[in-house]
């Protein structure tokens, strides 16, 4: 929906499936999108061609055992049950709550989107794993304009879930935070610049600790160098009051699954325990090599890629601070209430995070909002400073980009304080 008007409604199936073929060390992967027995003959010609090098390995019969799933998870409200007017409804309800906020509000787009996936997963050690996954998202982005100043703000809400998603949040509340975002950000200050303490809110988002701490626990990444962690297992990468968790058994949770794309157990993995590494994200070729074992984190987009490492739900768990005490006893700084997108190199941890609203810290109390704010730092040192961890959490979703796959995934974090790192602004 844009401007209060449906402009698609779209829907659609896909069904294939990938072939991998690992063989000292080789591996080779090809997929067909037709599911007869003379295309899965051919995919698996064309997967033993691919691996032509490796090994001879005489062949044998498979006895294939079903595995029951450690979680499971209720749907409790069916999308296919709601009929497409009712869910157009709900999307022009959210488009006019954002257009009420205020008159500067110049353009609205709404979005619902439901996937079901049906995933089977067989290998050469017997497992037979099946699991079907429906992910619903709604998400709204607001333009807001006045005189010569334009400000964005964005929201969104879903998860592995169905309808009951907006019996906890509706879709207009989405779309009025999204717009209060917007029009807040009109009569914001230009960010100051230099070196100050910042506190993150819980709401602030995922960035930080997806792109800042994640991608770089991913064991692909350290096994190949591309990871500032790399080689650091049972070693002090942050302070003493992080614990950092992967998990991908969540109930509702964008990023869980019962099984990942491999057919191992959905985890809960702890990452980094009190500040020290304790593992990586493994999927099975990965976990090969390390001599470890899977963390349940081999995952891909769809039949037509092959699994690697992934997030699920990758958080930073809540600590023992009052977020408010956290505030108070901050006498000045930057508040960050949400974080945008940014840049980070794994190799060596520095990154460059926008802030979507951000608000002065003045006399330990939220003053004055502040624009166009960077936070500019190094993942490892930030981890190593944070002096404050809270004992709430919030979650944001999102879609994470990695070798031309996208994962469904969210993160979580607690109120966080940064005793003193870079703040880019415009006002020094």
């Amino acid at each position: 929906c844009e401007d209060s008007r449906i402009e698609k409604v779209s829907s659609g199936m896909d069904c294939g499936a990938g072939l991998r073929v690992v063989t000292g060390g080789r591996t080779a992967y090809a997929y067909t999108n037709e599911l007869t027995m003379s295309a899965m003959l051919e995919l698996a010609d064309a997967a033993k061609q691919a691996s032509a090098g490796g090994p001879i390995v005489p062949g044998k019969t498979i006895d294939l055992t079903r595995r029951r799933p450690r979680v499971d998870f209720h749907i409790e409200k069916a999308p296919e049950a709601v009929s497409t007017d009712r869910k157009a409804d709900l999307v022009l309800r959210a488009n006019k709550a954002a257009g009420a906020v205020d008159p500067r509000i110049r353009q609205t787009t709404v979005m619902y989107r439901e996937s079901r996936q049906q995933v089977l997963i067989a290998n050469s050690d017997g497992v037979l794993a099946e699991d079907e996954r429906l992910y619903l998202t709604a998400f709204v982005q607001v333009v807001a304009a006045d005189g010569g100043v334009v400000q964005t703000g964005y929201d969104a809400v879903g998860g592995l879930i169905g309808m009951e998603l907006f019996d906890a949040t509706s879709f207009e509340s989405v779309a009025e935070s999204a717009a209060r975002r917007a029009v807040m950000m009109l009569s914001a200050r230009k960010a100051p610049a230099g070196r100050m303490p910042v506190v993150l809110s819980s709401a602030a988002g995922g960035t930080m600790i997806h792109e800042a701490v994640g991608h770089g626990l991913e064991a692909d990444l350290a096994q190949s160098g591309l990871s500032v962690y790399s080689g650091k297992r049972g070693q002090p990468i942050a302070s003493p009051l992080i614990t950092v968790v992967d998990d991908a058994t969540l109930p509702g949770k964008r990023g869980s699954f019962r099984f990942d794309d491999e057919g191992s157990d959905a985890e809960r993995t702890v990452l980094v325990d009190r500040g020290v590494l304790a593992t990586f994200m493994y999927d099975r070729l990965t976990a090969m090599k390390d001599n470890a074992r899977s963390t349940g984190n081999g995952r891909r987009e769809s039949y037509k890629h092959r699994p690697i490492p992934r997030m699920t739900n990758t958080m930073i768990v809540p600590g023992q601070s009052d977020p408010a005490e956290i505030l108070r006893s901050t006498p000045s700084g930057l508040f960050v209430k949400k974080m945008g997108g940014g840049q980070v190199n794994t190799v060596n941890g520095d990154f460059v995070f926008e802030v979507s609203e951000g608000y002065l810290i003045e006399n330990g109390a939220i003053g004055e909002p502040v624009r166009g704010a960077t936070l500019i730092g190094n993942g490892p040192q930030v981890l190593m400073s944070i002096d404050r961890v809270g004992s709430d959490l919030g979650y944001s979703i999102g879609t994470c980009g990695k070798d031309g796959q996208g994962s469904p995934v969210s993160d979580a974090q607690p109120t966080l304080r940064i005793p003193e790192i870079v703040v880019g602004g415009e006002v020094a």
